[in-house]
């Protein structure tokens, strides 16, 4: 049996193969849909891809996460608008409009299916609604209107400056070509402040982090200074307090015993006048008369504080000049001004 074989020729990818396989998705492996973003390592994606991607690792719609490139692996840190923030890739948009344009104006092979080619698809050109016969192959230049030859013989274009159609269509071409051009080189500019800015956001939030730690640290230190001297004067309350107290309980001390012999001493001049003789009395009064006596002139006499010896008004704090430093405290003026400025107020 002889066995027939045909070889097959692999005929190398076209251009717009090639193409369409640069304008891939990796997630979704279509062709990208508008709109496309490009993330910082500079590959692109479907929005919808990213988002749906995001979404599955984000279940709880933190605000702001990491989004890690799918074909590269580079982590993104997204803001709060997630991949919404992210730049819009309009190269790559247009160049899929394009791409869509040639495919639907390419020509189809003899099996039917349709063979992608980079040659434009050869079509009639439009005749004129005017003159049905006749090409448009004429630009208007006055009515910026593209027309054909009767019309300006014959029709409303008659008197109009006209040039012929390619050159005008080479021309504008030409034209949209260089907008494209700028326009994308502005978009260039635009993604460039963008980053600028979210670099300044950055340093500012940076910036604003380290200003507070040092403003909490200047007021920390504040606090720690009035805590010490709060501590060292009610130390100094407490000292006289203790020293007034000292002097107090000694004298109520003193005037305790003294009571207490002129007690005794009263019970027994009491019990000499209760006696029934008169000589036996005589005996004992002369010294306890004198006794009695010395005892009354004796409390009379008993030291005692000094008037308003139990106040504590000298411990009086004046902070108004203080608390008018604090409130006129600002991050412009330095504390030595303040604190004379404060002083001279006072003076006044």
């Amino acid at each position: 049996m002889d066995v027939q074989r045909t070889g097959s020729v692999v005929r190398p990818p076209s251009p717009m193969e090639s193409l369409e396989k640069q304008l891939s998705c990796p997630i979704c492996l279509e062709m990208f849909t508008k709109p496309v973003v490009i993330l910082p390592c500079q590959h692109n994606l479907c929005r919808s891809c990213a988002s749906d991607l995001y979404d599955s690792r984000n279940p709880y719609r933190f605000s702001g996460g990491v989004f890690r490139c799918p074909t590269c692996r580079f982590e993104v840190v997204l803001d709060r608008h997630g991949v919404h923030g992210l730049q819009r890739n309009l190269l790559v948009e247009n160049i899929i409009d394009i791409y869509k344009q040639q495919q639907e104006g390419s020509n189809t092979g003899g099996s039917g299916n349709p063979e992608p080619s980079l040659k434009p698809k050869e079509t009639k050109e439009p005749l004129c609604q005017e003159h049905e016969d006749e090409r448009i192959n004429i630009y208007c230049i006055t009515c910026q209107v593209p027309t054909c030859s009767m019309c300006k013989v014959f029709g409303q274009h008659k008197d109009c400056e006209v040039s012929p159609l390619s050159s005008v269509y080479q021309t504008q071409k030409a034209e949209l070509s260089n907008a494209i051009d700028t326009l994308v080189a502005s978009n260039g500019r635009l993604q460039a402040l963008l980053h600028q800015m979210e670099d300044s956001c950055r340093a500012v939030q940076e910036n604003s982090q380290r200003a507070k730690q040092g403003l909490a640290e200047r007021f920390d230190l504040l606090y720690a200074v009035l805590e010490e001297r709060k501590g060292l004067m009610l130390e100094q309350i407490g000292t006289e307090q203790d020293q007034k107290v000292a002097v107090l309980r000694a004298l109520a001390q003193r005037y305790g015993e003294r009571l207490l012999a002129s007690s005794e001493l009263t019970d027994t001049a009491v019990r000499a006048l209760e006696q029934g003789g008169a000589a036996e009395f005589l005996l004992a009064s002369k010294g306890l008369i004198l006794r009695t006596k010395d005892a009354a002139k004796g409390s009379l006499g008993e030291e005692r504080p000094e008037p308003g010896f139990e106040k504590m008004d000298h411990f009086t704090l004046s902070t108004e000049h203080v608390e008018a430093v604090l409130s006129k405290m600002d991050f412009g003026l330095p504390e030595e001004d303040e604190f004379e400025d404060a002083e001279e107020e006072e003076e006044e």
